[in-house]
């Protein structure tokens, strides 16, 4: 069964950058470049929410607290997506889950088990 496996959270101070990445255990089948990749998060009490997405010709999208702070990208050859996160704040503090969005042959979502991120001085 496929797992998404994410690496790369931690306990940093305010605005210093974290970079996470996210791969599947095994390769999913199907195109690669039929899945949406994505990021989302949550903090305790709260709902999970989009942090940024990147489609397979490089479209992103991104939640407005994090525009110009953080930068999603996507390698196909490895099957892996980044979250670059600079200048990082404590509201940044959750857990942050990465997703794969398949959408060809069929609508299917592949979620990771989640990686900390604290921003705490």
């Amino acid at each position: 069964q496929v797992q998404l496996v994410e690496s790369g959270g931690g306990l940093v101070q305010p605005g210093e950058s974290l970079t996470l990445s996210c791969a599947p255990s095994i390769t999913i089948a199907g195109s690669i470049f039929s899945i949406l990749m994505g990021w989302y998060r949550q903090a305790p009490g709260k709902q999970r929410e989009l942090v940024a997405s990147v489609w397979n010709g490089g479209t992103t999208n991104y939640a407005d607290s994090v525009k110009g702070r953080f930068t999603i990208s996507r390698n196909n050859a490895k099957n892996t997506v980044y979250l670059q996160m600079n200048s990082l704040k404590p509201e940044d503090t959750a857990v942050y889950y990465c997703n794969f969005h398949q959408t060809y042959p069929m609508a299917y979502d592949y979620w990771g088990q989640g990686t900390q991120v604290t921003v705490s001085s």
